[in-house]
């Protein structure tokens, strides 16, 4: 038994692992009303039925907090300040989850503390990879940016590239969705060892098919339970699952409700084109009362349907401001450069191996932090 059994975990951990950006991308849907597909160059695309996005949502009233280690900001933009005491279901207040940005400040404001200060300090320098915010989602363009990142992930359980950044490893999916799926949780369920941080399913919450892990949210609780959550009790910090449709999302609402393990820090994707867009995005997430690490973030119009930008000089300036305003603020601990397909020609951070314009202007971007 053991000699058909070690190729059959090596073969799946070695699938597993050979991805790049080639993984993602995935469905995307009208603003508030129905989900639409985006490209995936390996799949067949499937029709997406309507999705609803309205829900109650709860409010955690957030604590007062212990001192931390500062990171660098320079902002007076208000900061929610997070406790290091943990529950898996914190104290919260109802409130309704409206489709408005307006009424989502409004609620919010009455019930967590907001502090204006210009020197936030957060809960603690650990949740800063590195103590560097920026990184990577996929690894292609790592040569070029290694010096100036403190983490990278590529989407596998099993990262792996020389130097200081650290490799995040992730549980993609439930194994259902395809081959790849099913070879990386294999591959997750042999870990030997104990990363520092983990990353949950990617966007489970859009059907599988085009680089969505399509979960619902009782299996999504079960592998968390059984898989993630062991990890935390060794130490390792767990992100949360992240959603395809960003400020609109209700499963990660439902899925916070039906843990019994929190997640230390809230994964979230923001495919925008204006910073007030990524600011709705952030405010969102901040409702969960965690940290905030934005895993993916793409230059994207996704007011009518799902349409990356192609407009270089306006990719180069929502990169520099997006840079500027994550380094900032206090609740953004970490944030990755998404470098997958369906983005378009002019975002990808590499062309003809080398460093695009755009990957130079992020390159640019993040050395003046690091």
């Amino acid at each position: 038994m053991v000699s058909v059994r070690i190729p059959s975990i090596l073969c799946a951990i070695v699938l597993a692992g050979s991805v790049g950006a080639s993984h993602i991308k995935r469905h995307r849907f009208q603003t508030r009303s129905q989900c639409r597909d985006r490209p995936h160059p390996t799949a067949t695309e499937v029709a997406v039925a309507p999705c609803a996005v309205s829900s109650a949502h709860s409010v955690p009233s957030i604590p007062v907090p212990e001192s931390g280690t500062p990171h660098s900001s320079s902002s007076s933009t208000p900061h929610l300040v997070f406790s290091s005491s943990e529950s898996a279901h914190p104290t919260v207040t109802s409130s309704t989850h409206t489709a408005t940005t307006t009424a989502r400040v409004t609620s919010t404001a009455a019930l967590v503390q907001v502090v204006a200060t210009p020197s936030a300090k957060p809960l603690s320098s650990s949740l800063v990879p590195n103590n560097i915010k920026a990184g990577i989602a996929g690894g292609d363009a790592y040569p070029y940016m290694q010096d100036h990142i403190g983490w990278w992930y590529d989407w596998s359980p099993n990262p792996s590239k020389p130097g200081k950044p650290i490799a995040v490893p992730m549980l993609w999916g439930n194994g259902t969705a395809d081959k790849q799926d099913a070879a990386r949780l294999t591959a997750f369920e042999h870990l030997s060892t104990v990363p520092p941080f983990v990353l949950g399913f990617e966007e489970p919450d859009c059907p599988s098919g085009s680089g969505s892990a399509g979960m619902s949210v009782a299996d999504g609780v079960s592998k968390w339970e059984s898989l993630i959550a062991p990890l935390r009790a060794k130490g390792t910090k767990l992100g949360s699952p992240s959603m395809c449709k960003q400020a609109d999302e209700t499963w990660l609402a439902q899925f916070s409700d039906e843990i019994s393990t929190p997640w230390d820090f809230t994964a979230i994707h923001i495919n925008k084109n204006s910073l007030d867009g990524v600011k709705k995005d952030i405010e969102h997430y901040m409702t969960y009362g965690k940290p905030i690490w934005v895993t993916e973030f793409a230059c994207v119009d996704d007011y009518q349907k799902f349409e990356p930008c192609t407009d270089q000089d306006e990719i180069n300036g929502f990169i520099n401001v997006v840079v500027d305003y994550f380094q900032s603020n206090s609740n953004v601990y970490a944030y990755a450069y998404s470098n997958g397909l369906g983005l378009g020609d002019v975002w990808p951070l590499m062309k003809d191996n080398s460093l695009s314009e755009s990957g130079q202007t992020y390159l640019a971007a993040i050395s003046k932090y690091h």
